[in-house]
Formats: structure tokens, sequence, C-alpha cells
């Protein structure tokens, strides 16, 4: 049985989501504010995190940037907003996707599926660059014995990257691959993960700017040649 955590102000919500989810072999917990998710995360581990973000008091953009110091849970944020500017500061805030409301619940199952597949589909190996190690098996990214704090979604880009050394992938190909679910999901998505990525990396001190290329008007590489 799957773990989900429900986070939303409005009781009504949180009733209506438990009802759907729990036919589809999901034990729910639910959460009325983001200080009751935070101490509740703090204890117990969740498969997924679904994230209201205008509740009082703590809203969601805030309660997701501090599960991101302590859990790289997948976190899909839920936005009655559908202004692009919002949607990415949940990315930039360490959200895996978003869901605008109102929204359609098997929609909404598909996408929570396909986080949790990419999150749990890991390999017995770990790849290394420069002094990058990434652990598929833990779901780790370690750099100088410094852990990297990525998302599902930064740890998936970083994946396919290094599994695929010096290929150029197009942002089509990064969307089929890693948002198969999400039809909703542009270019400006996969440029705001990978700023994401090339800030964390350089805040450990890693030389990213040598390795995760932009090439422009097609898409990104990782570069390993001199």
């Amino acid at each position: 049985m799957k773990t989900v955590l429900l986070v939303d102000d409005e009781q009504r919500m949180l009733d209506l989501l438990a009802l759907y989810f729990t036919p589809h072999d999901y034990r729910c917990f639910k959460k009325t504010s983001g200080m009751d998710a935070l101490t509740f995360l703090e204890n117990e581990k969740v498969d997924i995190v679904l994230l209201d973000i205008m509740m009082p008091e703590m809203d969601g953009w805030a309660t997701c940037e501090k599960i991101r110091e302590f859990s790289d849970v997948p976190i899909i944020m839920l936005t009655a907003r559908s202004a692009k500017e919002e949607i990415v500061k949940g990315l930039k805030k360490g959200a895996d996707d978003y869901v605008s409301k109102p929204f359609n619940e098997e929609e909404l199952l598909a996408r929570m599926e396909a986080v949790m597949r990419r999150s749990n589909n890991v390999q017995d190996e770990s790849l290394k660059s420069n002094g990058l190690n990434l652990d598929e098996e833990a779901f780790v990214a370690t750099y100088q014995n410094q852990k990297i704090p990525l998302t599902v979604k930064e740890f998936s880009l970083l994946s396919l990257f290094l599994n695929n050394p010096n290929k150029v992938f197009s942002r089509d190909h990064i969307i089929s691959t890693l948002w198969s679910f999400d039809t909703e999901t542009d270019y400006r998505t996969i440029d705001s993960h990978i700023k994401n990525i090339r800030e964390k990396f350089r805040q450990v001190g890693f030389p990213i700017d040598d390795h995760l290329k932009t090439v422009w008007g097609v898409g990104y590489k990782w570069n390993t040649e001199d």
C-alpha cells in the first residue's frame, strides 16, 4: 500500500481526495496546515505529498521550501492559479509537479504514479563525473561528501544526462521522457529545473558550467569532453 500526505486547509477537499485515493490502494494522511505537515514529515515517511498553495499562516510555497530542507519526498502542488510565474515559483521552491484546480482525479492519480515511479526507478550502481557521485539506488547526489538536495525531477534529469554523456537532449525529448503524463508542461518548466540544478551545484563548488551545457535552439547535454 502506498502512502500519501494530503495538505489543505479545507477539510472537505481532504475528505474528497482521500475518498478517491483509498480504493486505489493509498493510505491517506490528512493535515490542514503547513506546520502540521512539517511536524508529521519529521517523524513519518510517505511516498508522496499533495500540497495546496493557498493556506493561511504558512502557504504551500513556504511549506514546500521547509520540507526540502530535510526531505526529498516527491511533492505535487495543488493550485487554483494557472499563471506560469506561479508555477515556476513552486518549482523553484522544490516541487516536482503541479496540478491546477479544478483537476481531473484520474489525471492527478496518473501524475502521482508517474512521479513515484521515476523516484523508484533506480539502478544498483552509482554514476560518477568529475567527483560527482549519483547513487541511483539510494537516490542521493553528492560532491566531495556534500549531499546535494535534489528534487525527484532534478535527480531524474541528472540521471538521464549522466547515463547518456555528450548526447544532446531536446526539451521535447525531456518532456516526453520525464513528464509522460503531463500534457501542460512547457519549455520553461524544463529551463526552471535546469536553473535550479545549476544553482545547487554551484553552492557546493561543483563546476557545473563545464558539464551541464545549453545547446542553443536544441536543448541540453552533459559534457565530458575537454
